[in-house]
């Protein structure tokens, strides 16, 4: 266990469960229920202290998001009536009345996480329902109607960060993160994820580099499993987090990397992202002095992967890992069952242990993954003083 001076935080509200697109919708709220109600049932959420949250305030959202577009969050909120030229009204984001204040205190819940670690009342906070990395300045996109990742690391260099390193192991691109953050070099954004040419939202290639090369891209080909990603992972991450020296580390944890996520086309394994958010707890404990703040993202597979993927998250975050082999309680089983008429998984694993050779041995060029690794580096490390080749 890596030590804390005081217990983590999770924040909870059961309101974030009105963020809630309709029947049919892939991002269905039920896949945060099922991960609260198995991270309560398996002792995950004695092991913290639980918070509540408030929405965002119109001031906190435009740290991020254009005025005109708050107000018109909010008349589509009150009416329910769409507004396409804002995203809102579209197959990814279908208008309904609350929209606002349901994505204000998605927001609200990412920030009140934030404030805890910046203060010091904590060293790690966690928001499962956040993560919304699509959002753009002036429109919704791909879910995602505020931006609390990017409103997060705004207030936090408002009040005092020098440098913050986001880290999104999503497997879309964190495109709307990078977006806001692309000229200002204080900010490290890096994404790895599913090469855009297979995948929604078609950016996020190594050649995005931004201000200072500090937007950091790694493009994933279809396919990619435990090893290559997590191979990916030590290749890029910690080299790059150690040259930059953050003052503090903003994780989202999109679980739709599984390979069992309908929406795309990796193939991790619920083993896989565990490790890597035990990867990513090691470096904030080497790099911030353990000042982590941890979302939620994407992640389609309702039953099978969010409620187990996420109770690792959370369980990390306590600084009490799981045991993988852990049985899933019978009696969230049935909650599941009941909930959503399908199968849920018996044990908290899916009974891999990903192994991958290390990058710094060497490549191979012809491997689609090492090339893509290759990508990267060559787009952003000498910037960094960092030699792109092993």
């Amino acid at each position: 266990m890596l030590g804390m001076s005081r217990l983590p935080r999770v924040i909870w509200d059961d309101a974030l469960t009105s963020y809630d697109f309709g029947p049919g919708h892939p991002l269905a709220p039920i896949r945060v229920d099922l991960t609260m109600a198995l991270a309560r049932e398996l002792g995950v959420l004695d092991r913290v202290e639980m918070s509540g949250c408030v929405p965002a305030t119109d001031d906190e959202l435009a740290l991020v998001h254009e005025r005109d577009y708050i107000q018109a969050v909010r008349r589509v909120s009150e009416r329910g009536e769409p507004d396409v030229s804002r995203g809102l009204g579209v197959p990814d984001n279908p208008a309904f009345t609350g929209v606002h204040e349901a994505s204000a205190l998605v927001t609200g819940a990412t920030l009140a996480a934030t404030r805890a670690v910046w203060s010091g009342e904590t060293d790690h906070a966690v928001n499962i329902a956040g993560g919304l990395h699509h959002a753009m300045p002036g429109h919704a996109s791909g879910f995602c109607v505020y931006n609390d990742p990017a409103v997060a690391i705004a207030w936090l260099l408002a009040n005092g960060a020098d440098r913050v390193a986001y880290v999104d192991v999503d497997v879309h691109h964190g495109d709307g993160v990078q977006t806001v953050f692309y000229h200002d070099p204080r900010v490290l954004t890096v994404s790895l994820h599913e090469s855009p040419r297979t995948l929604f939202p078609g950016t996020g290639d190594p050649s995005e580099t931004g201000a200072d090369c500090t937007s950091v891209n790694v493009a994933l080909p279809a396919g990619t499993g435990d090893a290559g990603w997590l191979r990916a992972f030590d290749a890029v991450v910690p080299p790059l987090l150690r040259e930059f020296q953050p003052t503090i580390l903003v994780s989202q944890h999109g679980c739709d990397s599984h390979a069992l996520d309908p929406l795309a086309h990796l193939m991790l394994s619920l083993d896989g992202q565990r490790t890597a958010y035990a990867k990513i707890h090691r470096l904030a404990h080497e790099l911030t002095g353990g000042r982590w703040i941890a979302t939620g993202g994407g992640g389609y597979e309702l039953v099978q992967v969010v409620p187990r993927a996420w109770t690792h998250l959370i369980a990390e975050v306590s600084g009490h890992p799981l045991d993988p082999a852990t049985p899933t309680p019978e009696s969230w089983r049935e909650y599941a069952r009941a909930r959503v008429r399908d199968l849920p998984p018996l044990t908290m694993t899916d009974g891999r242990e990903p192994e991958y050779p290390d990058f710094a041995d060497g490549y191979d060029p012809a491997d689609p993954v090492d090339r893509a690794i290759v990508a990267t580096r060559k787009a952003v490390f000498p910037s960094h003083g960092l030699d792109p080749l092993p």
